[in-house]
């Protein structure tokens, strides 16, 4: 890691700042929360701003970026922004489409990452959630190895700085590296990583392959009923995290993000609280020792807040696999 720039290098030559701003949350205050932090954060010292189509709030986050610009505070090249291609547009002659519309809403002319939301795929259409009467998923069936085609295309084409995919587990990122007349490797494999979830032995996968694993829901979870398992434990308030935050005097939030940046993952911050926003950039002011670490691996107990248990009959479903 580059401490200037608090960046990583990614296997195609860009670079990808190691901690990033989530622009997730409900639906419901999804664009309201967009315009809100987003420009605090950027303000504060975020460069790394992770967005998605089904994210529905690509348009704030653009007029955002486009303020933060022309007051000064940033340039377009200082920004590391990343989109998603969700599961509706994974057929091949949909994914420059899907790319140009994210293009279009968030005002910029290229993402310097734009990754496969999940390997499964769903019905074509408006609706993120295609659903039959029962109010079971529509699936699609679509050859992800297709999808990244065109996703190589996009890339050649300039729209995109780099290409990556999110919510992989080895096996399928060994299709797409294993494809013949593969163009590109994927930059990045993003996924729900935390101390109950280290993904030590995807991360090692990753690591062995030069793809960058990035961390979403490194704090634990926003806790979105419709998503989260409410009955796991709260990750916060782990002791073991508990009395390594205070012996750093840090909070335990920054103890979790530090984690992951000492073992290499890039990490993404989600913040709908100034405070916590401004704190999570602390990250950088101390370091973990050996023993932290290990005592923070010990709490790994795959615990997973986002099951996805919408797609877990879909034979693309990610998560069956150890890892």
């Amino acid at each position: 890691m580059d401490p200037k720039s608090q960046r990583v290098k990614l296997n195609d030559g860009h670079f990808i700042p190691v901690l990033g701003f989530g622009t997730y949350a409900p639906p419901e205050v999804a664009k309201k929360e967009a315009l809100e932090f987003t420009p605090f954060a950027i303000e504060v010292g975020f460069r790394h701003i992770d967005c998605a189509h089904a994210y529905q709030n690509e348009e704030e986050i653009g007029q955002v970026i486009r303020s933060k610009i022309a007051d000064g505070t940033v340039k377009r090249e200082d920004i590391f922004c990343t989109s998603k291609l969700w599961l509706t547009s994974l057929r091949p002659e949909l994914v420059r489409p899907a790319l140009e519309k994210s293009l279009k809403n968030l005002q910029l002319d290229y993402v310097d990452l734009y990754i496969m939301h999940y390997p499964m795929a769903l019905k074509p259409g408006e609706e993120l959630f295609p659903k039959d009467e029962n109010g079971k998923l529509i699936f699609d069936s679509v050859d992800f190895c297709r999808t990244w085609e065109a996703l190589e295309k996009c890339k050649d084409a300039g729209l995109a700085k780099s290409i990556g995919v999110s919510n992989f587990n080895h096996k399928q990122l060994e299709r797409i590296l294993n494809k013949p007349g593969l163009k590109y490797k994927p930059v990045c494999n993003q996924v729900e990583c935390h101390p109950y979830l280290n993904q030590s032995k995807l991360l090692d996968f990753c690591k062995s392959h030069e793809i960058v694993l990035v961390a979403y829901a490194g704090l634990g979870s926003q806790r979105v009923k419709e998503w989260v398992n409410q009955n796991h434990p709260v990750l916060l308030e782990d002791p073991v995290l508990s009395a390594i935050s205070q012996k750093h005097k840090k909070t335990a939030a920054l103890v979790a993000l530090r984690y992951q940046i000492q073992r290499g993952v890039v990490v993404l911050a989600k913040g709908n609280n100034k405070k916590w926003i401004k704190e999570n950039m602390q990250v950088f002011d101390f370091e973990l020792t050996p023993e932290d670490m290990k005592a923070i691996d010990g709490l790994n107990r795959n615990i997973r807040y986002y099951e996805l248990h919408l797609g877990v009959s879909h034979p693309e479903f990610p998560f069956s696999e150890e890892y």
